[in-house]
């Protein structure tokens, strides 16, 4: 998908956000829906982001009420995104280093120890245990498929990369930088990071009601791992909840410029701060968010996260497919280049990218609390779809607009 985005980037890279290109290549309707649509799942992930970082509060505060740190923490990571871009950078790359830096240590640490063949109350730190009892689906096929929604979770936001090459000095260089580095990180910080892990910790010893870091850790002789691993953790829903206020104010904003000019939604969001921020399409996606601690006075926390987490990764199934789609009618249409950024075996990659998100779709099936936001996902896309094809037809009949209005 990232390779799809990237071609489509290099061919226009004036455009925004890759939304554009669903507008740009399915129509107005398309663009309409999937704009709104995506702008929603950001919502639910931040959403999902904040009730995390309330769980992860608890371990040093467990009395504190999970509604009032959400609150704080909304309000504090709303005000940096407020102030201006310069902040919310320097926000986030402090976040990220805290994140890369325990990362690599407990890859480091974990090849030391597998390099020393050192023992530990499981055994010996190995890349045997890699394959030490090895079986496909130990657990079942229905627990490898269902472990899909939260995995793809987890990716969400990776086109984020996105939101700024327009802005770049030169876009192309840094369009195929940006995106083949997002891969080869994805290699050395999450493949990297399970071999060392399954080096350490035989599979069948893996206690899923412990982060596994932690368990890396502590195994290395380190007792304050779970207290640091926490603070880890904490700062990386921090960050993600960042992020995702950022993007979804700026999709906010995006959507607000779209509508004509005399409409009161574009008189009151279509609006550039003197910081040069959307102040008020920021604060309109922080109240939004609100409706956090609101169910978290109703629902156990855990439950919270499973529903919005699922709300997310629905509405972002919907946007990536479509981007899909509209990148295959880019490869038919005159933009294409032949000689361009062009994702690999496309006949073949581009058939199978759809299929499986069409499979992680359907996973959501396997676990309750999905269950519920995918079929309301499908009431969206009718009920909105339809009112967005219908809204598009009346203004096509009035000629009152044309097409170019709902470019992103």
């Amino acid at each position: 998908m990232m390779r799809a985005i990237g071609e489509m980037f290099y061919s226009d890279p004036s455009q925004h956000t890759f939304v554009s290109f669903i507008d740009k290549y399915l129509g107005p309707t398309m663009g309409h829906f999937s704009g709104w649509t995506y702008w929603l799942g950001l919502v639910f992930a931040c959403m999902a982001e904040l009730t995390a970082i309330a769980t992860y509060f608890k371990y040093w505060f467990p009395n504190a009420p999970a509604w009032l740190t959400e609150i704080c923490f909304l309000a504090i990571l709303a005000s940096v995104n407020l102030i201006a871009a310069r902040v919310f950078g320097e926000a986030e790359f402090w976040f990220a280093m805290i994140k890369i830096f325990a990362i690599l240590a407990m890859i480091a640490t974990g090849a030391f120890m597998m390099f020393k063949y050192q023992s530990t109350p499981l055994g010996h730190a190995s890349a045997g245990n890699i394959f030490n009892n090895f079986q496909l689906f130990p657990h079942g096929v229905y627990s490898f498929v269902s472990a899909f929604p939260m995995v793809f979770f987890a990716f969400q936001g990776i086109e984020f990369v996105s939101i700024t090459i327009g802005e770049a000095k030169n876009p192309h260089t840094v369009i195929k930088k940006a995106v083949n580095e997002t891969l080869l990180r994805i290699l050395i910080f999450y493949i990297g990071a399970l071999v060392v892990i399954m080096g350490i910790i035989p599979w069948t010893s893996l206690n899923a009601n412990s982060s596994p870091f932690v368990q890396v850790f502590k195994l290395a002789g380190w007792p304050a791992a779970a207290a640091f691993i926490n603070f880890v953790v904490l700062t990386s829903a921090a960050s993600s909840l960042n992020s995702c206020l950022f993007s979804a104010g700026r999709h906010f904003y995006q959507l607000a410029t779209e509508t004509p000019k005399y409409s009161r939604m574009h008189k009151i969001f279509a609006h550039i701060s003197m910081e040069g921020v959307p102040a008020p399409a920021i604060l309109v996606t922080a109240a939004l968010i609100l409706l956090t601690p609101l169910m978290s006075l109703t629902k156990a926390i855990a439950s919270v996260f499973t529903l919005v987490a699922s709300g997310s990764s629905d509405m972002f199934i919907l946007v990536y497919a479509l981007a899909m789609i509209a990148h295959r009618k880019y490869r038919e249409s005159k933009d294409f280049l032949p000689n361009g950024f062009k994702m690999p075996l496309y006949k073949i990659t581009s058939p199978l990218t759809i299929a499986f998100f069409v499979l992680i779709y359907m996973s959501l099936y396997l676990v309750p609390e999905d269950a519920i936001g995918a079929m309301m996902t499908i009431g969206w896309a009718v009920i909105f779809g339809g009112l967005t094809y219908l809204h598009e037809r009346k203004l096509e009949d009035s000629g009152a607009f044309g097409s170019q209005q709902f470019q992103h």
